[in-house]
């Protein structure tokens, strides 16, 4: 997609469009890594279609055709140095995806290439999501990081896909294509990559033009029949604080395979 949006910063983009707010994530040349700028300005946007009553449905994609989102940017890992720092990040990234979760406008992820990561987390928040034929969908920490998911977002996937779905897509650490995606229900419709942006703004069109309140109550009540979820703060803990995890990251950045240790 080559939209017009005006900047948010330099690494989103945001513009309403006749009811249809746009947010871009706008790090090509970084497979549009998350930052916690970007991460943040994906809540503001969601607080605009909040405030703005004039946006009717909120689509949100990657800039350019390599990747949605390619997860978190690894350089914002390495500022975890206690435990708290590494709860704190997932209360701070919880706040991103409940935000999306719960806002007002339906929400519309239009996926092509990679959507890794933070990037699969913010695409299963969303409402619809169609992809492009060159999609890939993961999280696949298991052999990169070493890291964990919050409880949160083990179950808002096991909500979308299912339990033994969520353990296949983990313990593998495979990334899945369009196809299987569709399969999985993470998807519901593909596309080829080059028809991807009109399919999405044809997509927002319909859902804009229906009964807002009707939409809403229908997102209000799938989210209350969700179990509540603990915490999980044990589990974030245990693998952040690891030596697993520092050995995931340097590994990761040095392009070598890692040496895990489980401890």
């Amino acid at each position: 997609m080559r939209p017009q949006e005006r900047a948010l910063s330099d690494v989103t983009l945001f513009e309403n469009r006749d009811g249809i707010a746009h947010f871009v994530f706008n790090r090509p040349q970084a497979r549009n890594a998350l930052t916690f700028e970007m991460y943040e300005h994906l809540r503001e946007a969601c607080e605009k279609a909040n405030e703005d009553r004039s946006i009717r449905a909120l689509l949100i994609y990657g800039a350019g055709d390599k990747a949605f989102a390619a997860g978190t940017d690894i350089a914002e890992f390495r500022a975890l140095q206690s435990a708290q720092d590494a709860v704190d990040y997932e209360i701070k990234i919880e706040r991103v995806l409940s935000a999306l979760e719960t806002c007002r406008a339906p929400t519309i992820a239009a996926i092509a290439g990679a959507c890794t990561g933070g990037g699969a987390a913010i695409a299963a928040c969303c409402d619809l999501r169609v992809a492009a034929s060159n999609a890939k969908f993961g999280f696949p920490i298991a052999r990169t990081l070493g890291n964990c998911l919050s409880v949160a977002n083990y179950g808002r996937l096991a909500h979308i896909i299912g339990a033994a779905r969520v353990k296949d897509l983990l313990f593998t650490a495979r990334l899945i294509d369009a196809d299987e995606a569709r399969l999985f229900g993470l998807v519901g419709e593909i596309v080829a990559p080059e028809a991807l942006a009109a399919r999405a703004e044809e997509l927002a069109k319909t859902v804009a033009g229906h009964a807002p309140l009707t939409l809403r109550a229908t997102k209000e009540a799938l989210l209350r029949l969700r179990p509540p979820m603990e915490t999980g703060e044990d589990l974030v803990v245990m693998c952040y604080r690891s030596a697993d995890f520092q050995e995931g990251m340097e590994s990761f950045l040095a392009k070598r395979p890692p040496q895990w240790r489980g401890e």
